[in-house]
């Protein structure tokens, strides 16, 4: 035997069958929503109550970061806040008197988010505080993303103050923020200690913001509850004029569609390719980014319910009936339905287009866009026809640029 061949031999008995360990577990995950008014009233015992019933142990350390924007229409709010917890002593100790951060869109970018983890080490936050976040959708995608990371988690306990966040972004489990021209392109799936809905704070909110969070109401109604759709439908007027009772069944019945999706769809953390309440996002995330933040995500949502509605009418999911109805609801609502960034380029080149890639690639690489199939139902497509879009685009076009 040749010495290549001994050698070979030699190697070829050292071969062994891989070992291999696997393990499989699961991580129990429950949080409360509460919908109430005057959270800090000294009266109101829900914001104490949600750490008895929790089985944190008491008192519960606890530093809140506060949107900036807030103090111009609740000057009182920190000291409100200060003077609870005191009143609570027993439940809660402060951390630090309550922080106040800038919000908005622009918060959503990684420097704002290393300042506000330097807020928690400032501030000694470990894995057994609670970081509070009072705030509008972006703030908690920020501040909520920036928790998530300190310590691999800190518990957080969201007070959503807009339409959008109560209905929809803060009842859910995930925070991101905006890189590289992306929507949301960092960020992490982080379940909320609980969730707290103060229905007064909706009262500061301008017109535009009002209406703003209307549109995800509409999205989750579509696709998963005709008789939402129809009280939708019904109660335009009196939500345009700003009825509050209106506006909480609103607030409650799309929170509680999107917590039963979380709970009942088998992928809460969507490690499958399939995410219906993405419903019209392919085509929201890249107008809100290409409008330089120039529309509000419900905004830029409504625009992106009319043109997979249009998609799904032209593959006969629907019927004409049906996606003039939904044109009309969003038409109705006064929300904007066109922005010029949808404007073609000089070649004809269609920028929105590339938010299909982007969703794609956000999805792991496999596209699934939920469409309507008749109204209360959804379907899971894998492609969008290119043409279409510039034809729904077209409609949006003729119909509403001279209204904007």
């Amino acid at each position: 035997m040749s010495p290549r061949k001994v050698l070979k031999a030699v190697k070829d008995s050292r071969v062994t069958r891989p070992r291999v360990l696997e393990q499989k577990f699961s991580v129990p995950f429950r949080y409360s929503v509460t919908f109430t008014r005057d959270v800090f009233n000294p009266l109101n015992s829900a914001f104490a109550d949600v750490f008895l019933h929790g089985g944190a142990e008491t008192p519960c350390r606890v530093l809140f970061l506060v949107e900036k924007t807030l103090i111009k229409s609740f000057p009182l709010l920190v000291e409100e806040i200060v003077s609870y917890c005191r009143e609570r002593s027993d439940v809660i100790s402060l951390a630090a008197p309550p922080i106040t951060v800038p919000g908005g869109e622009s918060l959503k970018m990684p420097k704002a988010v290393v300042d506000i983890c330097g807020k928690l080490a400032e501030n000694n936050m470990c894995r057994h505080s609670f970081a509070c976040m009072v705030g509008g959708g972006a703030f908690l995608d920020a501040a909520g993303f920036a928790a998530s990371i300190v310590h691999r988690g800190i518990r957080q306990l969201r007070l959503p103050t807009t339409v959008l966040s109560q209905d929809d972004s803060g009842v859910g489990v995930k925070t991101a923020i905006n890189m590289f021209g992306k929507k949301n392109f960092i960020g992490t799936f982080h379940p909320p200690f609980a969730v707290i809905n103060d229905f007064d704070f909706l009262n500061s909110l301008s017109d535009r913001d009002w209406l703003a969070g209307i549109p995800e109401a509409f999205k989750v109604a579509i696709i998963k509850d005709a008789d939402f759709f129809e009280w939708l439908v019904r109660n335009i007027d009196a939500l345009k004029n700003r009825d509050e009772a209106s506006m909480e069944q609103l607030v409650y019945r799309c929170a509680k569609l999107h917590l039963d999706h979380i709970a009942t769809s088998g992928d809460p953390f969507e490690f499958g390719s399939a995410r219906p309440l993405d419903f019209g996002h392919w085509a929201a995330h890249k107008i809100e980014m290409m409008s330089g933040s120039g529309l509000r995500h419900g905004e830029a949502v409504a625009i992106g319910i009319v043109l997979d509605s249009y998609q799904a009418w032209k593959r006969q999911l629907i019927d004409e009936k049906t996606f003039l109805r939904i044109l009309e609801s969003m038409k109705s609502l006064g929300v904007p339905l066109w922005h010029d960034s949808l404007l073609p380029e000089a070649s004809g080149r269609l920028p929105i287009i590339d938010g299909i890639e982007d969703f794609r690639e956000h999805l792991g690489g496999e596209l699934h866009v939920t469409l309507p199939k008749g109204l209360g139902n959804k379907i899971e497509v894998s492609s969008i026809d290119s043409n279409t879009v510039r034809e729904a685009l077209d409609f949006l076009q003729s119909r509403f640029q001279n209204s904007v």
